[in-house]
This record gives C-alpha cells, structure tokens and sequence, in this order.
C-alpha cells in the first residue's frame, strides 16, 4: 500500500502545488490506510510563536513583533476556532466587534486587519493552511487625513526653549535627516562623519543607509559632543550617571514636554520625519531621492509622507495654466 501511494503522489506531483500535495497525502492516507496515522497538531499559539520567530529572524524590530503578537494574541483569545478551520466570516465578524466595542477608528481597524492578513499570509506560504481566509478581507477605506508639520517659527521656538545642548542636536538631527527615531537613538559616534556632514544608519531589517545633515545640527553636534563627559559609543546618551544610551521613550517624552510647555501641537520624532520629506518635495527634490533618504522600499509610502504645500499648487497653477 505504500508503495501504490508513493506511485500516486509521484505522477500527481507535477499537477499540483505543494500545499494541495500535502492535503492529497492526507486524504490518501486517511482513506486506504488501515491504522490510523497519528497527526500532530498544532496548537493556535505556537502557530504564532513560529511566525514571531520567522518575522523576527526577518529583521523585524522588537516593537514590531510586540504589535504583532498583542494584535493576533488578542484575536486567539476571541476566536476559539483552530487556526487552519478559521474561517473568512470568523474573521470579519471579529473585526467589526473589534471596532465596535473599542469605538476605535477605521485606520486602528485596518492596522489590526494588516497585522493578522500578514499572519495568515505567512502560514499559507509556509504550508501550514490550504489558503489565507484574509484573501477576500480587503483594505478598509479610511478618511485621508492631511497631517499637519512644523512650521520654521515653531522649530525657532523649539531651539530657543532647549536647555540641553544634547537636545538641541537632536531636534535638528531629526529635523535635516528626516531619520526615524529608532534609528536615533541606535547611532553611534562612529557612525557620524561631521566633517561630510553625514552617518549611516540602520533602518528597518537593518538596512544601512547614509543621510545627511545641514550646518545647523553639525555645529550642536560639534557643541555637544565637545561638552559630554560619557565615555560610551553611543551617540546620545542619558543626561545622568551612568550616562546609558538615550532609549526611543526618552526621545519621545523629552520632545513631548518640549511642545507641551510651547503650546505647540502634537511634537514627537516621527512629526520631525514627516516634516522633513514634505519640505524636500516641496522645494523641488525628487520623490525617488526623497525615497532614499527616508528608507523606504516602496515609493508609496514616501508619498504618505509627503504632503505639497498649498500656496506652491497655488502659484504653480498660476505659472503653468492661468
């Protein structure tokens, strides 16, 4: 018998995908052999443990693989149903229950929906499903909303408030490389080239890039890195002994108290980023560099970056058709 099922499996091997060879092994067995095959299963969370493992080996960050285990954690807790009998409806109806008892927006809606289709994607390619039930679960139209950026009075004031010199190179790091604040607070002062006015960076799945920053941020680095008494290969370190490197949450809340004591709107690194990319666009730089700057390996993503200042439609419309 198990040579007639090896026959099959060898003349079918041509005419079918791997994952549907697996479930032809599975039926052929279950239907001619006489014992019982002792199948394996796997439980939903070690399913989840083995695309952690996957997207971490991937290069993904830590921050990244939290967000994706609190996203699918959750949904495994909702939905009791084995991963591969889920089904497309399961899915949906706990996505709109998700929204509804949250009361959260379409766009924290569509990131959880993007989170668990990459999940399932993974398990579809990796042949532990037949097929993703996320395939007929589309992308959520959301409202476009045009992120507002900082203006050149506000970074003045900014500058002008910091007490620190170590953080004034940071604002106008972040500001003139449009860098992301993860990629911040990894830098080492190996990595600076000050005489260039550039460093490299490592992005997302450690890819190295170089960016550059303007005269501004040399000098307070300059300032700065005359001033510190830490010897650490960091970049930036902590204010205080022991003088550790600066984490992305220090970043944060030191930026956010800068702007709440400014009455200004809404200051965190990735608003320095954005920032960045629509003042090179809008002074003509191109999308392809803009791009490269940024790290992005789709140009896409740039253009969400990237917001065209009004009054230049304006003029521009006035030169080329009025």
């Amino acid at each position: 018998m198990e040579e007639i099922l090896v026959n099959i499996l060898n003349e079918m091997a041509e005419y079918l995908s791997v994952s549907q060879m697996k479930k032809l092994q599975e039926v052929l067995i279950n239907n001619l052999v006489s014992e019982p095959v002792e199948q394996i299963e796997i439980s939903n969370s070690e399913y989840m443990k083995l695309f952690l493992n996957a997207k971490r080996i991937e290069g993904c960050s830590e921050r990244t693989l939290q967000y994706y285990k609190v996203t699918i954690e959750h949904m495994l807790q909702k939905l009791s149903t084995p991963i591969r009998k889920m089904t497309t409806d399961e899915i949906r109806t706990y996505l709109v229950d998700y929204q509804n008892i949250g009361h959260c927006s379409k766009v924290t809606v569509d990131n959880i929906r993007r989170n668990i289709s990459s999940f399932f994607s993974w398990l579809e390619e990796e042949d532990y499903i037949l097929k993703s039930p996320m395939k007929r679960i589309h992308k959520i139209k959301t409202r476009k909303v045009v992120k507002d950026v900082i203006s050149d009075e506000s970074m003045e004031k900014m500058r002008d408030a910091c007490k620190e010199i170590r953080d004034l190179a940071i604002i106008d790091l972040l500001y003139s490389t449009g860098i992301r604040v993860g990629e911040l607070v990894r830098l080492n002062i190996d990595d600076v080239n000050l005489e260039q006015r550039e460093c490299v960076v490592f992005g997302k799945g450690d890819k190295e890039r170089r960016v550059y920053f303007d005269a501004k941020a040399k000098i307070h680095l300059m300032k700065y890195l005359a001033e510190r008494k830490a010897d650490n290969p960091a970049l930036f370190v902590s204010l205080d002994a022991p003088f550790t490197r600066l984490q992305i949450s220090g970043v944060e809340i030191r930026l956010r108290n800068l702007g709440r004591k400014l009455s200004l709107n809404h200051i965190h690194p990735h608003k320095f980023r954005r920032t960045m990319a629509t003042r090179a666009i809008d002074k003509g730089m191109p999308i392809e560099q803009v791009q490269k700057v940024l790290g992005h390996s789709q140009i896409d993503t740039t253009m969400q970056y990237a917001i065209v200042n009004q009054s230049n439609v304006r003029n521009s419309h006035q030169k080329f058709i009025a």
